[in-house]
């Protein structure tokens, strides 16, 4: 089960970056597929209780490749991290299926409560470099948030934001609706 879908996996990269050339180059080079299988370990330890050791597997992958994924952060299917460095993902974050997340993204935190606290994104979303979503927010399927936006309210399906705060400048959804 997880041969198959590490091959998944590999070919998400191999088709999202144009830069890599092989399966053997984005094993030994791509810090998000390190962080990545890191975050599988230290999940399966949050899992069955041992959340130290869950904790200290998660502080060896950010050491190691400057991506900070909390063990108990859900991830769904093909996470796609590029220029993987200053990533921060936190806690009660949930990441649906086929996202792509670049340098400098932040999905963080407003409040210390302990509660949902964190984002949620939803499958096939695209986070720009430096971006940052804070807070108990849910970013729509399909949508796109651009580079150096921050975004702290609801982002609906098929929409892209940018900005400081964050505006729509597409939505596709046909609701109308916007942040």
């Amino acid at each position: 089960m997880f041969l198959s879908n590490l091959k998944e996996h590999l070919d998400t990269y191999r088709k999202k970056d144009p830069a890599s050339r092989s399966y053997l180059e984005i094993i030994f080079c791509y810090p998000g597929l390190h962080a990545f299988l890191f975050f599988k370990i230290s999940n399966f330890f949050w899992k069955i209780n041992l959340k130290l050791i869950a904790r200290i597997f998660s502080n060896i992958s950010r050491f190691l490749t400057g991506i900070e994924i909390h063990p108990a952060v859900k991830i769904g299917k093909n996470l796609f991290i590029d220029h993987g460095m200053g990533i921060v993902i936190g806690e009660t974050t949930i990441i649906g299926s086929n996202v792509s997340i670049y340098q400098g993204v932040t999905l963080g935190g407003t409040k210390s409560v302990k509660k949902k606290r964190h984002p949620t994104i939803a499958d096939n979303v695209i986070i720009g470099a430096g971006a940052k979503v804070l807070g108990p927010i849910t970013v729509g399927k399909s949508s796109k948030i651009g580079a150096n936006s921050v975004v702290t309210k609801n982002v609906p399906s098929n929409t892209t934001v940018i900005g400081i705060p964050a505006r729509v400048i597409d939505n596709t959804s046909g609701d109308g609706a916007g942040i």
